[in-house]
């Protein structure tokens, strides 16, 4: 399949294209490690997520999981940034059931970087936050480049983080730690994320794509892929006790994204705006029995 938005290709440790490719005896009894490459490729818009990108995404990680050649998925982008999120054109236009059905494609997208069972690793160049982070946290472990910033400021614009940030998060770096960065909406530099535990390594600027490609083939070498999957798939079993309400999430998320706020807010976004400061309201409080039947 040809991909618009997205790059994919299948490397050996030399870089040796597929097409091609000669590998000697000594190389192929040392099990040469494929990787297939994912990236994000359209920068100048800073790689954010559409339906058009989630549909090819999608695709292309089920064609590397199918594919007996293929190792490992690294998943990156061709230059900075990693991913911005959402696109928030698209989101402030779609009405409740589109948004709705947005939300699930997102949802099945991070399960497929989920249930693979071959190592799936992020290489992370520049900006990383909203979508991008929940779909880097999605991958087994994480690399990036030192100047990289984390987070999940979707409460700015008045979106939610509940396609995985909310659900997630807490059960990697704590609750408080978690609140902080869905609440404020703050970026973390790469050594503070790293040291957190929201990722894994980081490297030089630039240098992010060969570190986790090198970390790809030292698992792909060393390690038992039986084993792998198994880990794997018991260790999901833990995470999928932060999404048990991810039908809740996609309803409540898609009717943030059809209400009016969230458009106003986006479009101030946009546009590089200041909202002025809104009222907070108090949850209603529940009234009593006998406060009814005054009623």
């Amino acid at each position: 399949m040809d991909h618009e938005t997205i790059a994919v290709d299948r490397v050996s440790p030399a870089g040796a294209e597929e097409d091609g490719a000669e590998e000697d005896a000594e190389a192929d009894a040392a099990r040469v490690a494929r990787i297939a490459r994912i990236r994000f490729d359209r920068p100048e818009r800073h790689n954010v997520l559409d339906g058009r990108v989630l549909d090819e995404l999608s695709v292309a990680i089920v064609e590397a999981d199918r594919d007996d050649a293929v190792d490992g998925i690294l998943l990156g982008s061709t230059g900075p940034p990693f991913c911005a999120g959402a696109s928030l054109p698209e989101l402030s236009q779609l009405p409740w059931e589109e948004g709705a059905r947005w939300m699930t494609a997102y949802f099945d997208t991070l399960d497929l970087l989920r249930d693979t069972g071959k190592p799936v690793v992020a290489a992370v160049e520049g900006t990383c936050v909203a979508g991008g982070n929940e779909l880097a946290s999605a991958c087994d472990l994480i690399v990036a480049g030192e100047s990289a910033r984390f987070g999940q400021p979707e409460v700015g614009v008045g979106s939610t983080a509940a396609g995985g940030g909310v659900q997630l998060l807490p059960l990697m770096i704590g609750e408080k730690r978690a609140r902080d960065l869905l609440l404020t909406g703050r970026l973390l530099e790469a050594e503070e994320a790293r040291a957190i535990g929201l990722i894994n390594r980081v490297v030089d600027d630039g240098e992010a794509e060969a570190a986790a490609t090198d970390l790809l083939e030292t698992i792909v070498a060393e390690k038992s892929p039986q084993a792998y999957r198994t880990i794997k798939a018991v260790m999901k079993q833990w995470t999928n006790l932060g999404l048990v309400g991810q039908e809740m999430a996609r309803d409540l998320t898609a009717r943030v994204w059809d209400s009016p706020e969230f458009a106003e807010r986006a479009e101030a976004f946009l546009a590089g705006e200041d909202l002025p400061p809104r009222a907070f309201h108090g949850t209603r409080p529940r009234r009593t029995d006998r406060e009814e039947d005054e009623r």
